[in-house]
């Protein structure tokens, strides 16, 4: 992210600004970034220029009797991160790690839910992710090319900030751009005095009644989603000796993670960037035993974070094969954490989510996937739901696709 001085440009409408925006995402950052920063003019961390309050974000619609900054614009409702893919972000066939653009989301949703939330005069606030809706990976990532993430708050409750971000990638010798990515965040912001009390969130202005209704209705679905995922959290991976191939027990894996400074928040817990990297890493690590070829993330379902990890925790991240369709695998993953210093406790489930992979030929076609040989009633249980969770995504996709169609 750019952190240089930002240039002073003020429109007479925002009807330029939000044209601007459009411009710049999801198509492409660099005329924004061109317009936005340059000449130096006064910064303030909290978000407003010479102390002044901020104006309340309106989004979804067109304002041409107002006159705002494109840095305020920028501050209180988007944010743009970009950066070149390299050789360590990438598996051995070249392609970009889920865990890598997880991570990336990650920390510009973060950015600009914490900015958002110290926007007004108060008590300071850091926003911590507290789930991640199903997230697809449209078209992989490559060593060399550009990662531009753009983030944008759609939503605000009481106490939570819900964050749509996307992803492009930038062929930089071609100049070629396509969407890999588009996810969906909620963050609540947790006091730095007290990381146990999460404050109010400033609230953000509609353009209609419905945009407000939209936002409130996916803010209550996902609410229900986390208690109905916490209830089924008691699950635990253990280690089976001799499997046969293509079982449940062959391909399971675990990583184990000593949680260090450089992992962690002001608060001292852990980044959930850092959480979701290190889960991509293991259901990778799954899919790769079961097919023996090159993998890659398809989609995550939602990423709920049940517990905050603190510094100096050891977790343990695994992950174990639930379904196989023809050409794509799920894989459950779990976070463990054991509390070790300052106060010991007993082992806690601080993270869990479903990720899909599809295999690829050296020429990164499809390939056919081994299916999964259930053998207990509880692996047989698990695939069953997977179908289900299968089927649906499916059968959502063809709705999605239909408009399409039809042009």
């Amino acid at each position: 992210m750019y952190t240089g001085p930002r240039k002073r440009l003020v429109y007479n409408s925002v009807t330029d600004l939000w044209a601007l925006k459009e411009a710049a995402c999801p198509v492409s950052c660099a005329c924004w970034r061109d317009l936005a920063f340059g000449e130096q003019s006064v910064w303030n961390p909290v978000g407003s220029r010479n102390n002044a309050p901020l104006p309340p974000p309106i989004i979804g619609r067109k304002l041409g009797q107002l006159e705002w900054e494109v840095r305020l614009l920028e501050i209180a409702l988007f944010l743009f991160h970009f950066r070149i893919m390299r050789p360590d972000d990438a598996n051995i066939a070249g392609n970009v790690h889920g865990g890598t653009i997880l991570k990336m989301i990650e920390e510009a949703g973060a950015i600009i839910s914490t900015r958002h939330c110290n926007s007004q005069a108060g008590e300071h606030c850091v926003a911590a992710l507290a789930r991640v809706e199903r997230t697809d990976f449209l078209s992989p990532m490559c060593i060399g090319e550009v990662a531009h993430v753009c983030a944008e708050i759609t939503y605000t409750s009481k106490r939570s900030v819900e964050v749509q971000v996307n992803v492009l990638s930038e062929n930089i010798l071609t100049g070629a751009k396509r969407v890999t990515n588009r996810a969906t965040l909620w963050y609540v912001p947790l006091s730095l005095k007290n990381v146990d009390k999460v404050l109010e969130v400033p609230p953000i202005q509609y353009a209609s009644k419905e945009l407000e209704e939209e936002g409130k209705k996916r803010y209550d679905e996902q609410k229900l989603e986390r208690l109905v995922t916490k209830e089924r959290n008691g699950d635990i991976i253990f280690p089976v000796i001799n499997p046969e191939p293509y079982t449940v027990g062959y391909s399971q894996s675990s990583l184990i993670h000593l949680v260090g400074p450089s992992d962690c928040t002001l608060h001292g817990f852990v980044h959930g960037g850092v959480t979701m990297k290190l889960m991509d890493e293991v259901a990778g690590i799954v899919a790769a035993r079961h097919c023996k070829t090159n993998i890659v993330t398809a989609s995550v379902d939602a990423i709920n974070f049940h517990e905050k990890i603190k510094k100096g925790c050891v977790i343990t991240i695994s992950g174990r094969m639930t379904f196989t369709s023809n050409k794509s695998m799920e894989i459950e993953v779990f976070v463990d954490a054991d509390p070790f210093v300052d106060e010991p406790k007993e082992r806690y489930r601080a993270v869990s989510a479903f990720f899909t992979y599809v295999s690829l030929s050296k020429e990164g076609k499809p390939l056919p996937v081994p299916q999964l040989l259930v053998e207990t009633e509880d692996e047989k249980r698990r695939f069953e739901d997977g179908k289900g969770r299968y089927l649906q995504t499916k059968a959502k996709r063809q709705v999605q696709m239909q408009p399409l169609t039809q042009q």
